[in-house]
């Protein structure tokens, strides 16, 4: 089978300018992942994890290395030589992120901000008042939040809503940033039955994880990282 998702000798360094000096956040990393697959990656904070997935996703830049993926728009694509116009369009369509953090547009709803994710993909507007419905319930995202700004949320509620919206895609690629990082137990039970869902629908994904007791049966491979460089 092809892979999905291909990474050779990904570097990444930042520039610290006050100090002049150059922090090697990754170094020489690869990986290769089959359309279907789940791979984990641990290690501490700090350690350079969740610099792997800004650079598939784009937020970062590499200094060494290239990111090949497997568009289904635009075949074998370099992630790391794509145009800005490229990768929106991925982040659309095909690339689904979900951090502990959720960022969004001022004065917009729990449930216009799932909405928009699935117009974003071309589906029409009762299909994605439907599927809002469906996966804000899955979530027991209280109904009463529907319709209200995220920006008075709590923190799991956040969370739960910023997991629900990249979900809601269904996309090729999903990466995962410790997603259940301040879940309560039940809410991260919520999380896995999705994630599984979408591995048995054929979503590929990278998660990083803090709990290693989540990962448990979930991944096909595990990596852990440490000072950059998988151990």
């Amino acid at each position: 089978m092809e892979n999905l998702l291909e990474i050779k000798e990904l570097s990444k360094s930042f520039e610290l300018h006050n100090l002049d000096k150059y922090i090697r956040a990754v170094s020489h990393v690869d990986i290769e992942l089959k359309e279907g697959e789940f791979i984990g990656i641990t290690g501490k904070s700090g350690s350079g994890k969740s610099t792997i997935l800004k650079c598939i996703y784009g937020t970062y830049r590499i200094q060494q290395g290239s990111i090949w993926y497997h568009s289904k728009k635009f075949g074998p694509i370099n992630l790391a030589e794509a145009t800005e116009r490229q990768m929106l369009y991925l982040r659309k369509h095909e690339i689904g992120y979900v951090s502990q953090f959720l960022n969004v547009m001022p004065r917009t709803t729990a449930r216009q901000l799932v909405q928009q994710a699935i117009l974003e993909m071309g589906e029409a507007q009762h299909f994605a008042e439907r599927e809002t419905e469906m996966i804000l319930s899955h979530f027991e995202l209280d109904k009463e939040l529907w319709d209200s700004y995220p920006t008075t949320f709590s923190g799991g509620e956040k969370l739960r809503l910023n997991i629900a919206r990249a979900m809601v895609k269904k996309p090729r690629l999903l990466l995962l940033d410790e997603p259940t990082a301040s879940l309560d137990h039940d809410s991260k039970m919520k999380v896995k039955l999705l994630i599984e869902q979408l591995m048995k629908e054929g979503t590929t994904m990278v998660g990083i994880f803090h709990d290693l007791e989540f990962m448990n049966h979930l991944c096909d491979r595990e990596y852990n990282m440490q000072n950059g460089v998988f151990s």
